[in-house]
């Protein structure tokens, strides 16, 4: 046996508990020899043998309930013009775990699968990127997909400029698999790319957009695993204040699905960012203008908590602490609407109640409007297929 096999054997074992399923991917082809599955210290893998050291892109992909998505995403990575990547899917004790590991099964030899106890995305990529082989890193989660020149295009920036640590796109968005638009629209983007900019959000980075250096990554302490949402925002702004240097494609490369997993929750993502801006205060040793920046963002964003919690208060009618957090927003949130909305509950409650909940209504009726004819002007989502292996169906 190789050293490199009795290496992985010896990983394995000192698995913790956790169970593997695990196939090497090469260049994205299918790769001769692989070994029938075994069993060692409750491990389970499929092998194959490559050459590990040349591969330059480490695909890393979370699955938590993502079989309906899986395939897309996978047969986006097969499709890619850019061939150099080895593909890690980390399944995070996710409760469909029997779905997803029949959707996985096509893709057994040309995937490296590994098993946890449920940690939550943060523990979930740094399984992942402990045990990836490739210089940089690229994170695409399970219910998004690339297109084909994604890879090409953002590795391309990287070895053309070897002082960047990080490169991200552009996003097309989609909500119930209807095109909305693309992050770039709704938020220009700074240039360059800061450790400020990334705070106001005036660099916005999604995570499947984005290629970084693995190095740096394990050099910033890799993803904070308390963090199961905003972690990523987390990561960023760590990575940028630490100097690394970043920059940004403006050709959307890929289809995001927004509002999907935990990030559906506004409230919670809300919350988790002030954790975030929290942490960065009592960690980094940050300048007095960075300090005030941070202040002023954390009353801001409370603020839009408070408006949030008034809201379901309003739903179930709790009148008096609805006007309380509407009191508290008001605070930092001097706005004629939040005036109307404190003079409605003070006065009469019961109506104002029955106008948000119409007015409400309306709303969704009119966004459903024009997400269905933004869906008749676009194009449709493609149907990436990727090359399937010479096992699949088997």
């Amino acid at each position: 046996m190789s050293n490199t096999r009795r290496a992985r054997r010896k990983l394995f074992a000192l698995a913790g508990g956790s169970s593997y399923l695990t196939a090497s991917s090469h260049h994205g082809k299918n790769v001769p020899g692989a070994a029938a599955p075994s069993t060692t210290a409750g491990a389970r893998f499929f092998e194959t043998v490559t050459d590990q050291n040349s591969v330059l892109v480490s695909v890393v992909i979370p699955a938590y309930e993502s079989a309906r998505y899986i395939s897309q995403a996978l047969d986006s990575v097969f499709a890619q013009t850019f061939t150099n990547y080895e593909i890690i899917v980390v399944n995070d004790d996710s409760p469909d775990t029997h779905a997803l590991e029949q959707a996985l099964h096509p893709y057994r030899d040309r995937i490296c699968y590994l098993k946890q106890q449920n940690g939550g995305p943060s523990r979930a990529r740094n399984a992942a990127i402990r045990q990836a082989h490739g210089k940089y890193v690229a994170f695409l989660d399970s219910d998004d997909f690339w297109l084909p020149d994604h890879l090409n295009n953002l590795s391309t920036m990287l070895q053309d400029d070897p002082s960047l640590d990080l490169v991200y796109s552009d996003s097309i968005l989609l909500r119930d698999d209807v095109i909305v638009g693309n992050v770039f629209e709704q938020q220009p983007q700074s240039s360059p790319v800061t450790f400020e900019a990334i705070l106001v959000e005036g660099s916005t980075i999604t995570t499947s957009s984005t290629v970084v250096r693995r190095q740096a990554v394990l050099d910033a302490g890799l993803f904070d695993e308390r963090f199961k949402r905003c972690e990523d925002f987390d990561l960023w702004l760590r990575l940028s204040f630490a100097g690394a240097r970043m920059n940004y494609d403006c050709r959307p490369s890929l289809y995001h699905r927004a509002s999907n997993g935990l990030a559906a929750d506004g409230y919670l993502l809300k919350r988790a960012r002030g954790e975030i801006y929290d942490k960065v205060v009592r960690s980094l040793p940050l300048s007095p203008s960075q300090r005030n920046l941070i202040s002023e963002l954390m009353a801001k964003n409370e603020a839009d908590c408070q408006v949030d919690l008034a809201k379901r208060f309003l739903q179930t009618g709790e009148y008096d602490k609805a006007l309380e957090a509407i009191t508290r927003a008001s605070t930092v949130i001097r706005t004629r609407k939040l005036r109307l909305a404190m003079f409605g509950l003070r006065i009469f409650p019961r109506f104002f109640r029955y106008q948000h909940h119409a007015y409400q209504r309306i709303f969704t009726l009119l966004n459903f409007w024009a997400r269905a004819r933004s869906g008749r002007k676009l194009k449709a989502i493609p149907q990436i297929t990727g090359a399937k292996s010479s096992s699949s169906g088997k």
